[in-house]
């Protein structure tokens, strides 16, 4: 099968988003600030902690943005807040033609919004879906891969739009960011939405970067107490962003060396990289065995399903079926393929591991 992945930063280009997160941190706290574990409640004249609102300064100034928002409710609470802040109920958003991730399809159906559907690998249909369609009020790109097909290049589906129309681009950074050179605010969108607990920070924090005019009028809105990300929980959020960048270069060289490996077992039939939706090894077998080797799999160690996709937990292997986005545009899927994510282990432990889980009994009847 002919996917195509996003390219990953290098280990190299890692340790410098690391440096930069840290410099960025240094420009923004004190050092007995950084030592701390932040402060809780309502500042008055900030309406959150106040460790808080420097983390999301330090976030701002790491990826080059207007402003940055720290939420509750993970990368779909920051999606979510993000059409609000950008559309109407009953307006028309733009999406991709392919099935739309299901927490995504939720808040779309909760804020009464119409989904136009336009091919993003094709600019000159999303040309013409724009100009059928010219009371679109907004836009939402998944940054990662929808179905296994997808080629789109993020930077210039941004363009493309932004060149009909100019309205507000949100996208959806989860499983890309810390791993590509760019993000989508950087690329020319108007607010970037990920989850941070997928970057070694804590559950349910999700992050908002871009331009301060709707994260602006988010915060107007996201003003009671119990919604605030305490400064605990920010400061968290900062550890993460700087672990994360070398772990997941090391898990992407991970995956290029298994690629080869893997490929060489005579039960496989295919083994390929896909983000669907972590960059991850997806492995196509002669046989409808995939169910079989995922349970022999969990009894060697691999983890049975994921926490939070590459959260601070998961660390042993992941061997789980293939995503249900996936699953949707070929069923067959679910019994001939699995995916693997490295997580935090080497080649040696993956490659032993699918190795017993194939020459079982089990996986062989």
């Amino acid at each position: 099968m002919k996917t195509y992945p996003l390219e990953s930063i290098s280990l190299k280009q890692a340790k410098e988003f690391q440096f930069k997160m840290v410099d960025a941190i240094t420009k923004t706290f004190s050092g007995k600030e950084s030592l701390s574990r932040g402060d809780l409640g309502v500042v008055p004249g900030l309406n959150k902690p106040k460790t808080t609102w420097k983390a999301e300064q330090a976030i701002a100034r790491f990826f080059d943005a207007e402003a940055a928002m720290l939420v509750r409710g993970s990368g779909t609470g920051a999606i979510r807040y993000a059409l609000f802040a950008t559309t109407k109920p009953n307006g028309k958003l733009l999406v991709h033609s392919a099935p739309i991730y299901s927490t995504t399809e939720t808040s779309i159906r909760m804020l009464g919004l119409v989904p136009i559907m336009a091919d993003f690998n094709d600019p000159e249909m999303i040309k013409q879906v724009m100009q059928e369609n010219p009371d679109i009020e907004a836009a939402l790109i998944q940054y990662t891969r929808q179905v296994p097909e997808d080629h789109y290049d993020i930077k210039e589906v941004i363009e493309t739009i932004k060149a009909q129309k100019e309205i507000p681009i949100v996208t959806d950074d989860n499983y890309a960011v810390m791993k590509v050179s760019k993000i989508g605010s950087e690329c020319g969108a108007d607010l970037s939405c990920f989850s941070t607990f997928k970057l070694q920070g804590p559950e349910g924090i999700g992050c908002i970067v871009g331009k301060k005019k709707y994260i602006d009028a988010l915060i107007k809105e996201h003003y009671s107490g119990g919604s605030q990300t305490q400064g605990w929980e920010a400061m968290e959020v900062l550890r993460g962003l700087v672990s994360a960048p070398v772990a997941l270069a090391i898990q992407a060289e991970v995956n290029e060396e298994l690629l080869q490996r893997i490929q060489e077992l005579p039960q496989v039939k295919d083994a390929f990289l896909a983000n669907a939706q972590s960059k991850v090894l997806i492995v196509e077998f002669h046989e409808p065995i995939a169910q079989k080797v995922l349970e022999r799999a969990e009894k060697l160690g691999a983890l049975p399903n994921p926490v939070g996709a590459e959260s601070k937990y998961e660390i042993a292997p992941m061997f789980y079926r293939v995503s249900g986005t996936f699953i949707k545009s070929d069923p067959s899927r679910k019994d001939s393929m699995i995916r693997i994510n490295p997580n935090r282990s080497g080649a040696d432990t993956i490659v032993s591991i699918l190795k017993q889980a194939l020459e079982s009994e089990e996986a062989c009847s």
